[in-house]
């Protein structure tokens, strides 16, 4: 079994949060019709048209590099005892604007999104900041820290279109007030 993410009203009434209504995600299975989409984008934009959830085990190493966190999918900022597994409207929105800013920062390295484009871009953008030096070797940590015990790197094969879609699911929930709860 791995993580779902899946939209709620926010704030929760009585016990349990209530999934938000698919309907309300209904527009993104016209990403399905588009041509061009590759098979994972379509089959991500169609699973939140008709259940208002994203099945993100596959994205949480990806999400929490670029947004420089642990489990940020997963929402364990606080002890479980101390806090339900939810993402908040904020948090949503703290999601979607740092995939929406990767993705556009991505473009120029091509449409595929692999370890090593990842690796190029958060260099670049590094690079250029306050404290590079410091923020350069944190992303070399991090970085080895993804590889396997043969020292290769994960075999990601994502797009920047199937990463647009993602950072629309949070957006979507952060622009209408829902949270998101990580199932898992």
């Amino acid at each position: 079994m791995g993580l779902d993410n899946v939209a709620v009203h926010w704030p929760r009434t009585g016990r349990f949060y209530d999934p938000v209504a698919p309907a309300e995600f209904v527009d993104f299975g016209e990403i399905v019709d588009m041509s061009g989409i590759s098979a994972p984008t379509a089959a991500l934009a169609e699973l939140i048209a008709k259940t208002g959830t994203v099945r993100a085990t596959a994205y949480t190493e990806l999400v929490d590099l670029i947004l420089g966190l642990e489990n940020v999918l997963y929402a364990t900022e606080n002890a479980a005892e101390d806090e339900d597994p939810v993402i908040d409207p904020d948090g949503c929105s703290w999601i979607a604007g740092g995939l929406e800013r990767f993705v556009a920062q991505h473009r120029p390295f091509g449409e595929a999104v692999t370890f090593e484009s990842v690796s190029e871009v958060l260099r670049s953008l590094m690079a250029d900041g306050r404290l590079a030096e410091q923020q350069l070797r944190w992303l070399d940590t991090r970085l080895d820290g993804l590889r396997d015990e043969n020292g290769d790197p994960p075999q990601w094969n994502f797009t920047c279109a199937e990463l647009s879609v993602l950072a629309a699911f949070y957006r979507r929930c952060a622009d209408r007030g829902f949270a998101v709860y990580a199932d898992a």
